[in-house]
């Protein structure tokens, strides 16, 4: 049975464990439907061109385990930003493991999302941002919405600091292999609130596993989220992560991606600006080697006067790994006084590497700054024989000049630990030891 008409078929089951009378079930019928009509994306769709999924959508998955799979701090401590203090919200094969996190409802909710759904003090807030900002018109995300069930639910109140940083981990253990997972998160940060989020899906076997996730964040008046995913799995893990984020006036997102490995990635971001004022940040940084392949797909809409927005993405391709990267700002015709900049620079480190680079411009205002670009090159020779003459072996020097290509994404990394472990992450990639930081 393909996986189309096997998700079709499971549903049925799957609506036998939730509850049915909970208005959020008609958004799930509604989206299988649309699933149903439109299916998986292919290469005939634009916005696909240079991804396909045939590989991964030929696996016979186990859909939607019930019974937890136990496992050892020891045994994933690593995966955890363990030197400092966290809040935690992790689930193994899809299922919640109560003794890994570490939640919340002192003052601010960092829980689960089935208990959102399920429990009548949470029904308004769902009722009002489930499935606001997530399109309708995207078959993946639609997918997503129909099983919709489990993931991290987080709520931070008025004028609310969250006092820690809160993690979301998805960890695959293999046991219930091929699995497909599908969490679905809600973020809400109230007027004046701030809060910093790390997400990381993580395979700790080489048994197949792909994750179709999807993550609503609302920033209300003056709120401040900022935002980590961290994509450093095996080559035979796959993800397609969706991510819309409705910002309201005075609010600052920033989200930062660095997609380190995987099979197929897909990061598929969308700002919507709701009011003035309002700033987004959307930094990346992708390293890949052998036959991984990442795409980004991003959209900024500016669709009020005086807002800004800022998009600085990083491609290091090595062996034969293909890295894709289609980003668009829209600015509607009442959004004068935008300032809108998006660059997408690329290091090729041999012959068998490819970018695809698409920056777009859809500007209907005639007072705006905004501009766009990309570059894609290999590592400058005369700075590769400058470092050498001072006796700096070769790859030590490239490892270098490639560290510098990606500082000023990591410059802006705002958890001291995240940033270190992401400048480890880069030189074990490249296989060198540098003995500083940045």
């Amino acid at each position: 049975m393909e996986l189309k008409e096997q998700l079709l078929a499971s549903f049925i089951a799957f609506e036998e464990g939730i509850d049915q009378k909970n208005p959020v079930h008609d958004k799930r019928v509604a989206a299988l439907a649309y699933f149903e009509e439109n299916g998986f994306p292919t290469k005939k769709l634009e916005a696909w061109k240079y991804t396909s999924l045939g590989k991964i959508l030929k696996e016979n998955y186990t859909l939607y385990p019930q019974v937890e799979t136990s496992i050892e701090l020891k045994d994933v401590k690593t995966y955890f930003l363990y030197d400092i203090d966290t809040y935690k919200v992790v689930f193994i094969d899809g299922v919640y493991s109560p003794f890994l996190s570490d939640t919340t409802h002192d003052g601010l909710d960092v829980c689960l999302m089935s208990a959102a759904l399920s429990k009548p003090k949470y029904a308004a807030r769902i009722d009002k941002y489930f499935g606001a900002v997530a399109p309708a018109t995207d078959s993946l995300t639609a997918l997503n919405t129909a099983y919709a069930k489990e993931g991290a639910y987080i709520y931070i109140p008025k004028s609310v600091v969250a006092e820690k940083p809160i993690e979301i981990i998805h960890f695959s253990t293999g046991k219930n292999a091929p699995i497909w997972l599908q969490p679905r998160n809600l973020i809400v940060v109230e007027e004046n609130a701030q809060v910093q989020i790390l997400e990381r899906h993580q395979s700790l076997s080489d048994a197949p596993v792909t994750t179709n996730s999807v993550t609503e964040i609302f920033a209300e008046k003056e709120a401040l989220v900022d935002y980590y995913k961290v994509q450093n799995d095996r080559e035979t893990a796959s993800l397609l992560d969706h991510t819309y984020i409705s910002q309201e006036k005075n609010s600052h997102v920033s989200v930062h991606t660095f997609a380190l490995g995987g099979n197929i990635v897909r990061n598929t971001l969308n700002f919507y600006q709701k009011d003035e004022h309002i700033m987004s940040t959307l930094k990346g940084i992708t390293l890949l080697k052998d036959q991984e392949h990442t795409d980004h797909s991003t959209l900024v809409h500016h669709a009020h006067p005086n807002c800004e927005s800022h998009q600085d993405y990083k491609g290091i391709f090595g062996g034969r790994a293909t890295g894709v990267f289609n980003g668009k700002i829209l600015v509607d015709k009442i959004a004068q006084k935008t300032n809108a900049f998006q660059q997408n620079n690329n290091l090729l480190l041999n012959d068998k590497a490819t970018i695809n680079t698409k920056p777009q411009l859809e500007i209907f205002a005639d007072d705006v700054r905004c501009s766009h670009g990309c570059t894609v090159g290999q590592l400058d020779e005369e700075a590769l024989f400058y470092l050498r003459s001072r006796g700096i072996p070769r790859k030590e020097a490239q490892a270098l000049l490639t560290y510098a290509f990606a500082s000023n994404v990591l410059d802006s990394v705002q958890l001291p630990s995240l940033k270190k472990r992401i400048e480890d992450s880069i030189a074990k990639k490249l296989g060198v030891n540098l003995g500083f930081n940045l």
